[in-house]
């Protein structure tokens, strides 16, 4: 069969097999590089070298060191010994390491989500289109610049029962002093809200999701009736969604590895994970079994275990965020 086009002309038959048979496609041919093109890639990888070499030597070559040493019983001075899992074993069983594990998911369960709404708010503070407001923007980030060390040092003066700024507010509402760093339970807190003194940096992230979200949305919400509650729930929320992701994923991180906190303010209350193991966190254990107890192998079996529950954990946040993670900003 035949098919005549308008033209006139006679178009050959075409012939169907279920439907017609696909174009095939050419094979992309190779093409040389261009001298132009092998100047820039040399140019490329010397740029990020430096970036390669931090990572092979600061993040790869320690994981692999770890995962070697933790097959094995080193203390640091003597001969190697060769022990397979039993590190591994040893971790699952031994009670200190569940107490640790406890305490640092009580921890993280807490820090982490009240330091995303602590950012969120004073990114809103910064975000206020006032005259004054790079000096705001200045006082609610400074906290963060001082270092956590001093932090703690501040917090156990803070805390202190008998001259100490909060009992003594407290004593002015009828409450009476308590010793905040004898209770296990007070003791996390305080530095659950330690923690969120370093919440400017995560506000500086919010403050560019909030300045990325176009003001036409806010705009047409105002038209449409919708007040400032109503705006942020329905619009800079769901548009801070990324930005919240990425928040939590790092604050995930970051309270799995808590120590510096632990560590100077339970070592001003009584020894390390005081009172009652009760701020003796993961990190603090870990550190415990390398430099105090030299079980270098134990040690480094928990940071192994301690880096796949980092992974773990990351791969659900990522996993559950298809449910909440809206990429979709449109200002027209």
């Amino acid at each position: 069969m035949t098919t005549t086009t308008r033209s006139g002309t006679t178009a050959p038959p075409r012939t169907r097999t279920g439907g017609d048979a696909p174009a095939r496609r050419r094979p992309r041919e190779k093409h040389p590089w261009t001298p132009a093109e092998k100047r820039r890639l040399r140019v490329g990888i010397a740029f990020i070298s430096p970036w390669i070499l931090g990572v092979l030597v600061f993040i790869a070559y320690p994981l692999i060191y770890s995962f070697a040493i933790s097959l094995t019983r080193y203390s640091g001075m003597a001969d190697i010994t060769w022990v397979g899992f039993a590190n591994y074993v040893a971790a699952f069983i031994d009670p200190l390491v569940h107490t640790a594990v406890g305490n640092t998911l009580f921890y993280a369960v807490i820090a982490v989500p009240v330091g995303i709404v602590i950012a969120i708010v004073i990114a809103i503070a910064m975000n206020q289109d006032v005259r004054e407001i790079g000096w705001y923007r200045t006082a609610l980030y400074i906290p963060s610049l001082i270092p956590t060390f001093a932090l703690a040092f501040i917090f156990v003066v803070l805390v202190n029962p008998q001259t100490g700024l909060v009992n003594q507010v407290m004593k002015l509402v009828g409450i009476p002093a308590t010793n905040l760093l004898g209770d296990p339970t007070t003791a996390k807190l305080v530095i659950v809200a330690l923690a969120q003194m370093g919440a400017g940096n995560a506000a500086l992230i919010f403050l560019a999701g909030l300045r990325g979200i176009p003001k036409t949305l806010y705009e047409a919400a105002r038209v449409d009736g919708a007040g400032p509650v109503r705006q942020f729930f329905a619009l800079t929320l769901p548009l801070l969604s990324p930005v919240i992701l990425f928040n939590l994923i790092t604050g995930i991180s970051n309270g799995l590895q808590v120590f510096t906190e632990a560590y100077v303010i339970s070592s001003g209350t009584g020894g390390l994970g005081s009172p009652d193991n009760g701020t003796l966190f993961y990190m603090l254990y870990l550190y415990k079994n390398a430099f105090s107890y030299a079980q270098l192998g134990f040690a480094s079996a928990m940071a192994v275990l301690l880096f796949l529950a980092g992974m773990i954990l990351s791969g659900l946040v990522y996993w559950l965020s298809k449910r909440f993670v809206n990429y979709d900003v449109t200002g027209e």
